[in-house]
């Protein structure tokens, strides 16, 4: 049972308040008890930073893809997808199952879940953008984004401190990176996916485009992303964007006969 938010809401609003700021701030830490009580069956018992992020990942992939109003076979194929890309067996992939299974409930508390991922990630900007990028990644894997889908991506964004704009610019660069695997190599991807990927336009100079590429493989790099918390299952993913990144980046130098 938990009751340190009691204990120290009683403590606190009777510093402030007596009686009456006492009762209020046992209310209020009561609320606060309930909350932690529901996450805890998402982000797991003695839970570290890898844990919360593995979990969190799979309760708002599944959350995604209740957003048409049913998870469909494609749905639930994506997700398959993606632990079978990560190797996930035995336990780990009961706990990604089953944290899916919590995202796509009726009474599943996106908001709270999402705060409480920020505030253990916090200062770790990075790793919120991977935790981001996969949700994106996995939305748009059937090439495709409805209306309900952008608008939950939206809200996960802007509660992770990210603007619509920023967002935008991200499915940008998921769309030239799905483009890119589409096309089936670095010399039949066409130029425009290559600075997409970047973030940049052919407009840039060589050296906005040597910072650009600088600059994320410094936010992508798997070895980082596990230090800051990244779950080592999930290192294969930005191991994966790292090469495409390092691919597209290729691609323009060749373009532009840059060394």
């Amino acid at each position: 049972m938990k009751i340190w938010g009691k204990v120290f809401g009683f403590a606190i609003g009777f510093m402030f308040g007596r009686i009456f700021g006492a009762i209020l701030g046992l209310w209020l830490g009561h609320l606060y008890d309930k909350k932690r009580a529901e996450l805890s069956g998402i982000i797991g018992k003695g839970s570290n930073r890898q844990t919360l992020f593995f979990n969190t990942t799979f309760a708002v992939m599944g959350h995604v893809a209740k957003a048409s109003g049913h998870v469909t076979e494609t749905d639930i194929r994506i997700a398959s997808a993606l632990m079978d890309q990560l190797q996930l067996s035995g336990q780990a992939r009961r706990d990604a199952q089953s944290a899916f299974n919590q995202g796509k409930a009726s009474d599943f508390d996106l908001n709270a879940c999402l705060k409480s991922f920020r505030l253990l990630s916090m200062g770790r900007k990075d790793l919120v953008q991977m935790f981001l990028e996969i949700q994106i990644q996995t939305a748009l894997s059937d090439g495709e984004l409805d209306a309900k889908e952008h608008a939950i991506l939206l809200l996960v964004a802007k509660e992770l401190g990210y603007s619509r704009l920023q967002l935008d610019e991200l499915l940008k660069r998921w769309q030239a990176e799905y483009n890119f695997h589409r096309s089936g190599g670095q010399q039949q991807t066409s130029i425009a996916d290559a600075y997409s990927v970047l973030g940049l336009t052919e407009a840039d100079s060589d050296q906005q485009v040597k910072r650009a590429y600088r600059k994320l493989m410094n936010e992508h790099h798997p070895d980082k992303l596990v230090a800051k918390g990244l779950p080592a299952e999930m290192m294969e993913l930005a191991k994966k964007k790292a090469q495409d990144i390092q691919a597209a980046y290729d691609r323009v130098k060749q373009d532009r006969g840059m060394r």
